[in-house]
């Protein structure tokens, strides 16, 4: 296994859709564990492969305490969406240090490929339904800093500007 490095915004390659992948083998697989690493080292709850600039539908989210339930989502999709409306802090490893409050829908229903390319689906509330719809937003080229205002999304801009600046300089 391998820690991936993680794009961080405003890298226009996060702005990349996902392809569907065509077939769930032993390289998805890799990169199914390798994306399962590189989260749990940074540490995050969920990380799309999108933001370790592989453009392809795949998903890895756990959000247990003990870091011990892996979900791997292939080729999700999101076929139910509840109206009811919930807001929550969100915070997202290609945006260090950054959090704020986004509205999503407060229950989903999820179809997806498992590892073995098996379909399964689930509901979700609460923090899975929040995370599972941030990181699907990832797979379509969207950020959360993007359901911000534009002031608040500038302020982002320079703070992480400012970040690369003082990392660049520690090297």
């Amino acid at each position: 296994m391998a820690l991936l490095p993680i794009l961080r915004y405003p890298d226009p390659r996060l702005r990349k859709i996902a392809k569907p992948v065509e077939v769930v083998d032993d390289r998805i697989r890799k990169l199914v564990r390798d994306m399962a690493e590189t989260m749990y080292e940074a540490p995050g709850i969920g990380l799309a492969a999108t933001q370790v600039d592989v453009h392809e539908r795949v998903v890895v989210i756990d959000i247990s305490d003990e870091c011990n339930d892996l979900l791997v989502l292939i080729n999700p999709e999101i076929t139910w969406k509840s109206e009811e409306q919930e807001v929550s802090k969100e915070g997202c490893l290609s945006v260090p240090d950054v959090y704020d409050e986004v509205r999503r829908s407060a229950s989903i229903h999820v179809r997806a490929l498992n590892e073995q390319g098996e379909p399964f689906e689930f509901d979700a509330d609460g923090m899975l339904a929040v995370c599972v719809q941030h990181e699907l937003d990832h797979l379509l080229g969207k950020v959360f800093v993007e359901y911000l205002s534009p002031l608040k999304q500038n302020r982002i801009r320079t703070k992480i500007r400012k970040q690369e600046r003082q990392e660049a300089h520690r090297m």
